[in-house]
């Protein structure tokens, strides 16, 4: 009679710096360590090629070089092709209040210095006039045309995408997390073979949890006015809304929970700009769960939301 001997998990964590956060990946396997370190090598590759593609930061950017190239149709990498599709479509489904040609109007504000080199940049694009109308995509050759100069931000979809693409590199393991600052996806089981629990902090306190999740095989992302905030102006935050040229108002923090990051990611962000009247109906309408606090710490959540929340 033969016996099974269970093999021994090991967990292995990796942190960096990307996309100005940093990142943590955690991996639980069983198995050759060094096939684990691969897969998480993968990963950042992943990571790290989704950020030069789309980063408005660099200038060496695949979306800068687009952005120079006004009225030409340039060829881009995929995950540049894939990160506009997601957000022109973001921006049909809410009438524009969610628009990825805002970059030059962050850059005004003061978003514009470089994490990593600390370096500003100043795209020199004019500060109006272009629109997500103005963004053509060709599937053929993955292709886009910017039909008007324009500096495009990608903040509320690259993030997330990137962690997809992540995820899709280490998905053969018993179970993994990637936190990226407010973009969370978690698979499988934790490094003690229970469902995963991700925290939702407190918008007025950070070292505090608004509430904490057990979920596994997807994304929490959570958008909040509290981090991000103009060096200019303390009272701009990056979440920026086109159709009144400033900071969207009215709500603290929006977290949604979705299947993919990059579905959570944008998600959350569009729900935060459209507003507390309709921040939560929008993210019903997507069929998704989710948290919004109000400005005076108001909490209001979707139904499905209850399945996720523990004690």
């Amino acid at each position: 009679m033969q016996k099974q001997i269970a093999q021994e998990r090991t967990t292995l964590v990796e942190s960096f710096l990307l996309m100005g956060t940093v990142v943590s990946i955690r991996l639980v396997g069983e198995g050759s360590v060094a096939d684990m370190r691969d897969s998480i090598d993968r990963a950042i590759h992943a990571m790290r090629s989704t950020e030069e593609a789309c980063s408005r930061f660099d200038a060496a950017s695949s979306l800068r070089d687009l952005c120079r190239r006004p009225g030409e149709w340039v060829a881009v990498p995929a995950a540049l092709f894939q990160a506009l599709s997601i957000a022109r479509e973001m921006a049909e489904l809410t009438g524009g209040v969610f628009d990825p040609t805002v970059g030059r109007a962050l850059e005004l504000q003061g978003f514009n210095r470089h994490y990593l080199t600390g370096d500003e940049s100043d795209s020199q694009v004019p500060d109006a006039g272009a629109s997500w109308h103005d963004i053509e995509l060709n599937p053929d050759g993955m292709q886009v045309r910017l039909a008007t100069p324009m500096l495009l931000d990608l903040g509320a979809v690259a993030k997330g995408l990137a962690v997809d693409l992540a995820a899709h590199e280490l998905g053969s393991w018993p179970g993994f997390s990637i936190d990226a600052g407010g973009d969370v996806f978690v698979a499988g089981s934790d490094p003690e073979g229970a469902i995963w629990r991700v925290g939702i902090e407190h918008p007025l306190a950070p070292d505090s949890l608004l509430a904490q999740l057990e979920l596994t095989n997807m994304a929490i992302c959570t958008s909040g006015n509290y981090k991000r905030r103009s060096a200019e102006n303390e009272a701009v935050h990056h979440l920026w809304d086109p159709s009144q040229n400033h900071s969207a108002e009215g709500l603290k923090s929006c977290t949604v929970v979705a299947p993919q990051a990059v579905l959570a990611d944008v998600v959350s962000t569009a729900a935060f700009v459209l507003g507390p009247k309709r921040a939560l109906s929008f993210i019903e309408e997507m069929d998704l769960a989710g948290v919004v606090v109000h400005e005076d710490m108001t909490v209001q959540m979707t139904k499905s939301m209850g399945g996720y929340i523990r004690e």
